[in-house]
């Protein structure tokens, strides 16, 4: 984003990181086995995940990752310097004295060029939040079970709503929320919705809150998503003639329209010029990628584009569809800029004059990403694949893992697992399946040979595998 935005940030293969309440560096870990030369610093006032986080990191034998029980209020400048800081679901449920050192420590450590991600509960949309909040609140009991407590707040809202008609307003409001909440396990509805400290805050007081320590509003984490006001033209008209060249004012006002609970800000220096028109010669400097896979399209000269999560698109722009084949083929591996504007020209299209403004479109659309960075994915499966060994030290602890791009993936299936643990680089594809029937005699060896390649497929596509 910050390249998007005109800005030089610290290579992602040469820089420091730290992470505010980085809990057990789940975090962290995958991204200091991925990018081996970049350094990686992590504290947490709670020392008991700490120390798990540690036991992880010594089994990985990682020397370029360090974290560590710590005091916000008392850490400094003998941290260093940071390229990026990253301080997530921590500024909304601290109190005061705690965001205030939070934003005086970024000021403090940040890069002349560096980059800054804090979370935090936003109004207007954080006022449901809020109301869900106070019903739980109100509810919670004495045990000492966590799951019981949230399990008996969670059914007086919904009972509460159930007493409501069925297309009443506020029921729906809630719903849509308490909907979310359930998706999240007892302890994180715990931390996120019944904490002491709550603080919900309007974008425009957060950003007078970074203001005050020499931060300025860069961006969101991610581009808006295509529904968002922002894309129409309309509501872009009018924001611009209330504010004009105010690009906190008009976020807040995008606030008002979006019913906006959550932001994913990201700060960096005031003194930073930023660009807001996305120039072609940023884009030069990214890598490009698609998880899409291509198809027949209906309308003659046409071809459809399908994401991983079904959602399609049908394109008969020859420069779109050239690009999107390109990033096919390539998948899980990202592509410079540079690499396919000449392939493109090759064929007599070309992503210059106007390129911007179709991957824009694209990108926003999520089906084309943008990275500033590439893993060592393989080009091809291998014949021994090897799954990363931080993915497979997940694995062994929970249903869920980071892929070598540090995207989540879950992985709930007994057999699933047990495979992905196999994938240590030393089986081919014979002493996989012997494995793997010794594991499961009760299942006929013909059908987990039958699932055998296309697993391999989804772990290779996911960005499991290492070259």
């Amino acid at each position: 984003m910050a390249i998007l935005h005109g800005l030089s940030p610290a290579p992602v293969e040469h820089c420091r990181v730290l992470e505010i309440a980085c809990n057990e560096g789940a975090n962290l870990i995958p991204m200091a086995y991925a990018i081996p030369g970049s350094e990686f610093v992590g504290f947490d006032l709670a020392r008991a995940p700490i120390e798990r986080g540690q036991e992880r990191i010594r089994e990985l034998g990682l020397k370029n990752i360090r974290i560590f029980a710590a005091d916000l209020l008392e850490a400094g400048g003998e941290l260093g310097e940071f390229d990026y800081i990253v301080a997530h679901g921590f500024y909304s449920w601290v109190p005061a004295p705690v965001r205030e050192r939070l934003l005086a420590l970024c000021s403090e450590l940040l890069a002349p060029n560096g980059i800054a991600f804090v979370s935090y509960n936003t109004l207007p949309g954080g006022s449901v939040r809020d109301a869900i909040r106070e019903i739980m609140l109100y509810r919670m009991s004495g045990t000492e079970k966590l799951e019981e407590q949230v399990g008996e707040a969670l059914q007086l809202v919904h009972f509460l709503l159930a007493s409501r008609p069925e297309e009443d307003a506020y029921r729906r409001l809630m719903e849509e929320h308490l909907k979310k909440m359930e998706e999240r396990t007892a302890p994180a509805t715990f931390h996120d919705e019944l904490s002491e400290a709550f603080h919900t805050v309007s974008f425009t007081e957060f950003n007078r809150h970074a203001r005050q320590h020499g931060l300025q509003y860069l961006s969101e984490a991610v581009l808006p998503p295509p529904p968002d006001p922002c894309y129409r033209q309309e509501v872009r008209a009018m924001i611009e003639a209330m504010a004009p060249g105010d690009i906190v004012a008009q976020e807040q006002m995008l606030d008002f329209a979006r019913g906006r609970k959550f932001r994913e800000t990201l700060l960096c220096r005031a003194d930073r010029e930023i660009r807001r028109d996305y120039p072609q010669e940023s884009f030069r400097r990214l890598l490009l990628a698609s998880p899409a896979t291509s198809a027949q399209g209906t309308a003659p000269g046409a071809t459809i584009f399908t994401l991983p999560g079904g959602i399609r698109m049908e394109a008969n722009h020859p420069g779109a569809v050239a690009l999107m084949l390109e990033l096919e083929r390539a998948w899980p591996r990202a592509l410079p800029f540079e690499e396919i504007d000449r392939r493109l020209t090759g064929t007599g299209l070309s992503l210059g004059a106007g390129g911007n403004t179709m991957l824009m479109r694209l990108a926003v659309s999520k089906f084309v990403e943008l990275h500033a960075w590439r893993p060592r994915l393989p080009a091809r499966m291998p014949e021994r694949p090897r799954a990363s060994a931080s993915s497979r030290q997940e694995i062994r602890a929970q249903s869920q893992a980071a892929a070598l791009f540090h995207s989540m993936v879950r992985l709930d299936d007994a057999i699933a697992q047990k495979f992905f643990l196999l994938l240590d680089g030393t089986r081919d594809r014979g002493a996989l399946l012997a494995a793997l029937t010794a594991a499961f005699p009760e299942i006929p060896a013909e059908e987990i040979a039958k699932q055998l390649e296309p697993s391999l497929e989804y772990f290779y596509r996911a960005g499991f595998l290492e070259a």
